[in-house]
């Protein structure tokens, strides 16, 4: 691998997982100006928004400039977003900033991947790259919870003075060095060199880049492969990014534990996800990822087994075990969405056609989830409902697959114009 694929994952890293410490931190600060329920999933929420809204923009945005650049302003950008939650902003106002920088950062980072390597270390790169994010993903996680527990709240730092007309608050130590986070991200940013890449310039016209982008999902669904592995992607990322505000509820309701040790008990999911995505990249070739369905129908199963759980010990090893699965499953599939994205359009738009469909699934499961909180649906029922859905859709989708599609490597080159 080469030097400019480490340092961009050093970004992706720290950025990822100061965007989850601050979710934590955002949950953490409505609960202390006592905020209704349903604005915890609308934390979410905001940070998505952007994703969808300005997808037909990102991926040209990102194919226009060098794309270390765009991960500059990006970054900068939710450093900018925690200066505002530091200053009194409200926090779904807050995080919705540090949202806008996530969208814009999402094609650059993945775009520069596939402009940095070979079609044939991309399983490989994604096992590195996946393992790392999600990784980031679990361990900011922690980060937040550390960042609200009673060890940092109250707690003064020197530098504090010059926040002084802020509102007061117990999690502004927290806040500053989530703020520090993110400015580490931004300063690494500077040295992501450019790849060389260039790509045909186009109308910049918003309704000509919204056509185009309609016409580019067109292309991606309607590819076999490509289709298949974006239904995947985003049933699980819609899934995957309501369960983790459920099972911080859950944690609080079956084991009683507080919102930061909430956070910890989902850190050791980090050690599933990281083993099987790093196992998936040494043995699952590209051609092979449509094999891995009955996988996604097994986590499915899996996620209603919380219910039986009692035990922080037993919860961690159920989480380690689906986390397991998810990675082995996941990386692959996220591999050949990108090599068939970037064979049918171009690494910037294919990332964003991407983000567009699997963040657009996170917002109408989030929305489903601050309705059903609306209308105190139980939390045995979504747990129940949600495993369901997975593993129903994934046997759909197996069922649905094509007998006659043939997933070798000679197929995925193929260019469909």
């Amino acid at each position: 691998m080469p030097r400019a694929f480490f340092l961009v994952l050093a970004v992706q890293s720290i950025s990822t997982l100061a965007d989850h410490a601050f979710l934590i931190v955002a949950i953490a600060r409505v609960i202390e100006l006592a905020g209704g329920g349903w604005l915890i999933p609308l934390l979410k929420i905001s940070f998505t928004l952007f994703y969808v809204l300005l997808a037909p923009f990102v991926g040209p945005l990102a194919d226009a400039f060098p794309k270390g650049r765009v991960m500059l302003l990006s970054n900068a950008l939710k450093v900018a977003a925690m200066f505002f939650l530091l200053g009194g902003l409200d926090p779904v106002f807050a995080i919705g900033i540090a949202g806008l920088g996530a969208a814009m950062y999402a094609p650059a980072k993945y775009g520069l991947i596939t402009e940095l390597l070979p079609s044939e270390d991309l399983v490989r790169a994604n096992g590195f790259f996946e393992g790392a994010t999600v990784c980031a993903v679990i361990f900011g996680t922690v980060a937040g919870g550390v960042l609200v527990s009673p060890m940092l709240r109250g707690y003064r730092l020197p530098f504090e003075f010059v926040l002084t007309s802020a509102p007061p608050t117990a999690l502004t130590a927290g806040m500053l060095i989530l703020m520090l986070m993110h400015l580490l991200a931004t300063l690494l940013s500077v040295g992501v060199a450019d790849s060389g890449a260039r790509y045909d310039r186009h109308s910049i016209h918003p309704v000509e880049l919204v056509r185009r982008f309609l016409k580019e999902n067109l292309i991606l669904w309607r590819d076999p492969l490509g289709g298949l592995s974006m239904t995947v992607t985003t049933l699980l990322w819609g899934v995957g990014a309501t369960l983790q505000l459920i099972v911080l509820r859950w944690s609080h309701h079956a084991l009683g534990l507080r919102l930061e040790q909430a956070a910890y008990l989902q850190g050791v999911t980090a050690l599933g996800v990281i083993g099987g995505a790093m196992l998936a990249s040494r043995i699952v070739a590209l051609g092979s990822a449509a094999r891995l369905l009955p996988l996604g129908m097994l986590v499915g199963a899996l996620i209603p087994v919380l219910l039986l759980v009692h035990s922080v010990y037993w919860a961690a090893a159920l989480l380690v075990l689906v986390g397991a699965l998810a990675g082995f499953f996941v990386v692959p599939m996220n591999a050949l969405l990108q090599h068939r994205g970037c064979t049918l359009l171009t690494a910037g738009r294919s990332i964003a056609v991407q983000g567009f469909n699997e963040n657009a699934g996170m917002l109408l499961m989030l929305a489903v989830y601050a309705v059903a909180i609306g209308f105190e649906v139980p939390l045995s029922a979504l747990i129940m409902g949600f495993g369901v859905i997975v593993a129903v859709g994934m046997a759909v989708i197996f069922m649905a697959q094509p007998h006659s599609l043939s997933i070798t490597e000679s197929s995925i080159r193929v260019t469909v114009e």
